[in-house]
């Protein structure tokens, strides 16, 4: 038998509740590597599948970057997600 949903679900992580500030420390991360290797945002937004606006939005911590997302930039920037993620510190 499925389980029903209750009203206390875990609240979503975003820019704004993200309290240890891991959003704003692996977008941190991002931006470094793209300018090392010399890609403007939209060159990186569209070799990774993301929009530009959205790509901005993760670089600054405003948006909870999926998984999928992580990976796909770490592909376009030459390095690995794990590479990104230690880079910020995380």
């Amino acid at each position: 038998m499925p389980q029903r949903q209750t009203s206390q679900c875990m609240a979503r992580v975003s820019g704004k509740s993200d309290g240890e500030g891991a959003l704003s420390k692996l977008g941190a991360a991002i931006l470094a590597r793209r300018r090392e290797v010399a890609l403007s945002q939209e060159a990186l937004a569209d070799a990774s599948g993301i929009d530009r606006s959205h790509m901005g939005k993760i670089e600054r911590g405003e948006r909870n970057v999926t998984l999928l997302n992580v990976l796909k930039i770490a592909q376009a920037l030459g390095c690995s997600a794990s590479d990104l993620l230690r880079r910020g510190g995380l």
